[in-house]
């Protein structure tokens, strides 16, 4: 892709998509697709909207723009960095978040239960205190204080680093005050009682996590790695989580493709699979007592 001579905005998308499907780069951190993709890096590199492409698609583009956007994208291609390390913003059900190499590029599909009211049906006046486990850039916490503007939040995570990057988040969306962040190992830090448990967990099994493209590897492996069938964390998280819920709390956590391996590890667990973009298989939710029968 040439930087030389007149260029628009969506020429440049166009060319961007055509280079990043030949260079065989990894999707997956925020879009699905090499138009989406260059579409993002193009349109924040020249400060447009990320959301109204069609205002300006045909917008001229300089020289020394479009040179900025060739540059950017090559970046992407050597560095096979996921874009939103790039940007230092990832989007999650229309809000913005600051992110970098610290915590995970933010994507649980937790974010779309909390925000279109599919676990609202386990909550009510009693669900005071959520706990975002794994919370990594914060964001599921943001989220849930924004959906449930009386509760209070604890966000967790084990990485110091991931922490700091959601201090970022809270000020960024004036919620220091609502929310508090534990460092914490599993749940040894967070004892609770918790109403509402929101956990994106390490899953990815051993096999999965050989085979990740390198996009996922410039991730922190701690937030991935869940051992040989990725259910080292949630073994763990459900031997001691039960004593930090509330008579009437649930846990909403999110397997990824385990759904097989989870199914083999808790065989009598009774467990409610929740619909998200991504299918069943993705996000369940058990509640105390089911924990308590499905574990004993």
């Amino acid at each position: 892709m040439s930087a030389q001579g007149p260029s628009t905005v969506l020429a440049l998308i166009e060319a961007g998509a055509q280079q990043l499907t030949e260079a065989g780069v990894a999707f997956g951190h925020g879009t699905a697709n090499a138009f989406d993709e260059a579409a993002w890096l193009v349109l924040w590199r020249l400060g447009l909207p990320l959301d109204d492409l069609d205002t300006v698609a045909n917008r001229p583009v300089a020289a020394a723009d479009a040179a900025k956007v060739v540059a950017l994208l090559s970046e992407r291609i050597a560095s096979r960095k996921p874009a939103a390390y790039l940007t230092k913003e990832a989007w999650l059900q229309g809000v913005a978040f600051y992110v970098d190499e610290r915590a995970i590029v933010p994507r649980s599909f937790i974010a779309e239960l909390l925000v279109d009211g599919s676990i609202d049906y386990w909550l009510g006046e009693h669900t005071q205190r959520v706990l975002d486990l794994c919370t990594g850039n914060g964001s599921l916490a943001v989220l849930a204080a924004m959906t449930y503007p009386d509760v209070r939040v604890d966000a967790a995570d084990l990485s110091t680093e991931a922490l700091q990057v959601a201090a970022i988040n809270l000020t960024r969306h004036q919620l220091d005050a609502r929310i508090t962040l534990l460092k914490s190992d599993g749940m040894s830090a967070a004892p609770g009682p918790y109403d509402l448990i929101l956990c994106n967990p390490p899953y990815v099994n051993s096999a999965s996590m050989n085979a990740l493209p390198a996009e996922y590897r410039a991730e922190p492996e701690l937030a991935l790695a869940g051992g040989a069938d990725g259910m080292d964390f949630v073994r763990r998280l459900f031997r001691d989580v039960p004593s930090c819920m509330s008579t009437s709390a649930v846990l909403v956590l999110e397997i990824g493709n385990e759904r097989a391996h989870f199914e083999a590890a808790f065989p009598q667990l009774e467990v409610v699979w929740l619909e998200t973009s991504a299918g069943e298989d993705q996000v369940l939710l058990v509640t105390r007592d089911a924990l308590h029968k499905g574990l004993n």
